[in-house]
């Protein structure tokens, strides 16, 4: 067998391979590179012709990889993966500003208390942007996401912040005026997290009253119960801080667990390996 052809196999071909075999289109291939449909093209035929093997099926309208192209991707997506990781490690790539998008509800409550930590962890200048109520996820290029959910997302990298627990809170001047709290004011939250017919559901307690206040946000929701409109289902990592100085107590002992809660997203636009890391271990040594 002839080695000579598998050593020093130029770069460039092995990236186009993997592009096209990725987006599954030359022309897509060409989009993502900047280079031309042709270039592409030309580059994977040359890398075919020093394998001596065919890695494409080509159609008039479309490609698809071989049993030997599609045996190869993963051996390609890891070695290509293994030389930025260690580039970024070696030679210290790193961005020295990050964005996080987050609900006001998690900058106030749960970023605030953590943030002179954060920055000395990431290293780096750190810029929020509030995030608009919406019913999907998408991705945003540079932009490190927290969003609330099963962790089910297309990102390279995912860190659930804490385990979400809900239980109904109220503010000490509310509860002075009844020893039932079942029979006070409600106030709902409009979102994933369990709401009051789940409470009723699982503890048994009374569905009425029906909540006085819906909120779209959880701080508005908290904010109202601080000030004792009503009682509210809290998350209670949320609202340690209020719990630990009397704004808002518990009114019952029961606890209802959550499958989802809030994930810290990103993708490699937005952190460097090495920022992540760090990230990810400032985060846990804090707890929640």
């Amino acid at each position: 067998m002839d080695k000579s052809r598998f050593e020093n196999l130029p770069l460039e071909w092995v990236r186009a391979f993997e592009v096209a075999a990725r987006t599954g289109s030359f022309t897509a291939a060409a989009q993502e590179t900047g280079l031309t449909q042709s270039a592409i093209s030309q580059r994977i035929g040359k890398l075919e012709k020093r394998l001596e093997t065919q890695l494409f099926l080509r159609q008039p309208r479309s490609i698809s990889l071989t049993v030997e192209g599609e045996t190869w991707v993963p051996h390609v997506r890891s070695a290509l993966e293994s030389l930025r990781e260690s580039s970024e490690g070696i030679f210290g790539i790193s961005r020295n500003r990050v964005t996080i998008s987050a609900s006001a509800s998690i900058i106030e409550l749960w970023l605030m208390p953590r943030l002179y930590r954060l920055s000395s962890e990431i290293d780096a200048q750190i810029s929020f942007k509030t995030l608009v109520l919406s019913s999907e996820v998408q991705q945003e290029p540079g932009v490190i996401q927290i969003r609330y959910g099963s962790g089910d997302w297309p990102y390279t990298y995912k860190l659930p912040l804490y385990s979400e627990v809900i239980a109904p809170v109220a503010s000490p001047k509310l509860l002075g005026r009844s020893a039932d709290w079942t029979g006070l004011p409600r106030i709902a939250v409009v979102g994933p997290r369990p709401g009051w017919n789940d409470w009723s559901a699982r503890f048994g307690t009374p569905s009425t009253p029906l909540a006085g206040l819906r909120f779209d946000t959880f701080f508005a929701a908290l904010s109202a119960a601080r000030k004792g409109y009503g009682v509210t289902l809290a998350s209670l990592p949320l609202c340690q801080e209020d719990l630990k100085t009397g704004r808002l107590q518990r009114v019952s002992t029961e606890n209802l667990p959550h499958h989802q809660t809030y994930w810290l997203l990103a993708s490699k636009e937005a952190v460097s390996r090495k920022q992540w890391n760090l990230l990810e271990k400032g985060l846990k040594a804090i707890g929640d």
